[in-house]
């Protein structure tokens, strides 16, 4: 990412008496976004003539060449020396595909070293095996803060920070977040302040606004700026929107490309979805540095992501500048009028700022750690003032009512109140004719009103919940539907959708349907499942499929009359099984396999283990024997692995040549799991090893010092133990902290 210390690596190397001896000559051209041609190859002949260990005369006539004899002499000149060149801060593949005729390949060990912000850059340079890509990371802790102490201290203490500054000073480092240019920037503003507390607070309080007014720290805002500038129009306001969110906030990205599209950003292309383009978008970004990956799914593409703190400051102020959101928190609680976006992070009452707020242009308002809503009913309040709001994101909001004049919020197209209380959704919703995602999951409704078949433009709805703390079919709750489902032709996701209500027709109308690419039914019976397949057997872009039994006693004969298509990539199915289904093997596209509650008399390893895309495996209480046995060669490409078993499973065998490419094992519940799986040493790219709920004399095996399995474990990266303290509280820590709470543990008999 921009200022994470590229050029500063380059030219360390660059300037080495060791590394420049070796070459005959030597060039550092930088490269701007809107570099001219000619003048890079000129930059190039100059530098390698005036550079030579060999006494070079420069040509004369250099400034008068054109671009094809500027080429035709750097070739000249460098079939006969070995050479060193950096292009420092390239943008565009294109200068690649230009500068690469003017070198040659003629095995002298010459080296070409570029630095870039873009991944793709970097990938498009590359060659050959031999052409290496180089990753440079932020700085860990300890270097940051030793970075940091030197610069700001280096005066005064010798390098050293005092105790009264020790606190505000970790808070400024952490901020950088091991961004060096930010680190060195900073610091040396520090260096010539006071030495005292209170300025330092202040200073870090108005960090933003800092940033853009101190002239040793404009450099920090010019270097990301350039980046900014430098994307599509159609991407700026993609990339100012992370500034909505909280410092330190990975928002998911499915949330995050259904605002965009809310907000009308996504352009449409012909033969993609408007979701399809936003994740393209999304990749664009990341690809220039500009935002981080905080999380992955199996498959590799990203699940959520956030940006850097300095980074996120530079966006709060461009976004003010151009009017684009306002963030409003305790200590500044007032907005500019025209402002188009409110953001409230506040932990206070919100009247004053709504109520304040009256007749507003506000188009969007997102709550983030919101403690306590107005005492006046908040919907009221919204539809009083902010008439135009198009999108409206209370997740997570201590919201346990949707009062009956959300229908007046006619532009209303995204509405999410995911995480919230909750329990109805009013009747006049039907007004809302251009909503686009309602989103209800983790919340406590469990029925839709008929009315929601009016919202022709609706594209995701999405009601679902689940109890982590309950292991059983009846953790799992959809809703209903009243019918008219068939009239939301743009649907894209559903679920989940309770089938015992009128399933008949539910299954019918599912038929009109086609663009959906999600799809969850639960209370589902064996009696629908050629109801089920008539509905989606015409399917052709359903990728994620979810089947939840209506109970234990229920058994799903899926294996007869239920073909899936053929696009299928993640599929659940919750319920008894008389056998695992035929066609789950023969499903090529299958990357992500649910089963839960099947309860099968035989091992279901054998059936599943040839899946030649399979990613992700959940077994939950899967079948009956008392032995899971994982053989040479099976699940070739499984990166993921959750094994839960509440009764009958007594040892798990994984044998060496098994799960070769597993990264991440999850075991737990499994109350009969007699020792630690010593094939887990075999699994030599497993990262992080999880066990969850597991009798105490379990985990005690797999302490360090007196652990008798600790063997097993030693090696992995990332080992956790997650189990219930008195008073019903959850803890996940690493197995050395583990007997700290050993006399805390709710469950001592375990």
């Amino acid at each position: 990412m921009p200022g994470v210390g590229k050029t500063t690596l380059a030219s360390k190397v660059y300037g080495k008496q060791i590394v420049s001896g070796h070459f005959d000559c030597c060039a550092w051209v930088p490269v701007s976004r809107s570099y001219k041609s000619e003048e890079i190859l000129r930059t190039m002949l100059k530098q390698f003539y005036q550079s030579g260990l060999r006494e070079f005369t420069t040509p004369p006539e250099i400034d008068a060449m054109g671009q094809n004899s500027l080429v035709h002499k750097l070739k000249e000149f460098l079939t006969q020396n070995r050479y060193l060149i950096v292009f420092d801060d390239v943008w565009t593949t294109s200068f690649w595909e230009f500068i690469k005729h003017a070198l040659t390949r003629d095995g002298k060990d010459s080296r070409v070293i570029i630095t870039t912000r873009s991944e793709q850059v970097a990938v498009f340079c590359k060659e050959s095996p031999w052409d290496h890509i180089h990753w440079l990371q932020p700085l860990p802790e300890e270097k940051a803060w030793d970075l940091f102490c030197m610069k700001a201290f280096q005066r005064d203490f010798e390098g050293h920070c005092p105790p009264e500054l020790k606190d505000v000073s970790l808070r400024i480092v952490q901020k950088c977040e091991g961004l060096p240019l930010a680190i060195v920037a900073i610091s040396g503003i520090l260096s010539m302040k006071n030495k005292v507390a209170s300025e330092w607070k202040r200073f870090y309080d108005s960090l933003g606004s800092e940033l853009q007014m101190r002239p040793g720290l404009t450099s920090i805002s010019k270097i990301v700026l350039l980046s900014y500038y430098d994307l599509p129009y159609y991407i700026k306001s993609c990339f100012l929107y992370f500034g909505i969110v909280p410092e330190d906030y990975s928002i998911n990205c499915g949330r995050l490309i259904r605002l965009w599209i809310a907000e009308g950003f996504i352009e449409e292309q012909r033969g993609k979805t408007l979701e399809e383009v936003a994740e393209e978008y999304l990749t664009e970004i990341i690809h220039r540095s500009l935002v981080q990956v905080s999380s992955k799914k199996p498959d590799g593409r990203v699940k959520t992501c956030r940006v850097h703190d300095v980074v996120r400051e530079i966006i709060l102020s461009k976004s003010m500048e151009l009017n684009f959101c306002q963030v409003l928190g305790a200590e500044n609680s007032s907005f500019d009028d025209i402002t188009r976006r409110l953001s409230i992070h506040m932990d206070g009452n919100l009247d004053n700022v709504l109520e304040r707020a009256k007749k507003s242009w506000i188009r969007s308002i997102f709550l983030f750690r919101v403690a306590k809503l107005p005492e006046k009913p908040l919907m009221s309040t919204l539809a009083r003032n902010f008439m135009l709001l198009k999108t409206l994101d209370l997740e997570d909001a201590p919201l346990v009512q949707i009062h009956k004049e959300v229908g007046n919020l006619f532009h209303l197209r995204y509405l999410i109140v995911r995480r919230t209380k909750v329990k109805v959704i009013p009747k006049s919703i039907g007004k809302l004719h251009n909503l686009q995602t309602l989103d209800l999951k983790y919340c406590l409704v469990r029925e839709l009103p008929s009315q929601i078949s009016r919202l022709h433009k609706l594209r995701h709805l999405l009601a679902y919940n689940y109890d982590y703390g309950n292991f059983s079919l009846d953790s799992i709750k959809g809703v209903k539907m009243q019918g008219g489902i068939g009239c939301l032709k743009e649907l894209q996701k559903l679920g989940l959708v309770e089938a015992n209500y009128d399933a008949i027709n539910l299954f019918k109308e599912l038929k009109n349907l086609q663009k959906l690419r999600k799809l969850g039914i639960s209370n589902f019976r064996t009696k629908n499942c050629r109801d089920l397949f008539n509905s989606i057997q015409n399917m052709k872009h359903l990728k994620f499929l979810a089947i939840c039994s209506i109970s234990e006693h229920e058994i799903l004969d899926l294996d007869l009359i239920f073909v899936p298509p053929e696009s299928l990539e993640r599929l659940i199915l919750c319920g008894r099984l008389k056998k695992l289904p035929s066609w789950i093997a023969q499903l090529r596209t299958l990357q992500d396999l649910h089963l839960h509650w099947s309860s099968l008399v035989d091992d279901p390893l054998h059936g599943l283990q040839a899946l030649p895309n399979l990613l992700m495996l959940s077994l939950n209480e899967v079948c009956y024997g008392e032995q899971l046995s994982f053989k040479v060669g099976w699940f070739p490409k499984l990166k993921r692995l959750n094994l839960r078993s509440q009764s009958g499973l007594r040892s798990v065998i994984i044998e060496e040549g098994a799960l070769t490419l597993l990264e991440e094992l999850i075991i737990g519940p499994c109350q009969q799991l007699q020792e630690v799986p010593s094939g887990i040493r075999h699994l030599r790219k497993l990262t992080t090893l999880s066990f969850y709920l597991m009798p105490t004399k379990f985990l005690n095996r797999m302490l360090p010092d007196k652990g008798q399995d600790h063997w097993i474990v030693e090696r992995i990266p990332t080992v956790q133990f997650g189990f219930w303290l008195q008073g019903l509280r959850y803890k996940v820590c690493a197995p050395g902290e583990f007997q700290n709470y050993a006399s805390d543990l709710q469950f001592k008999d375990q």
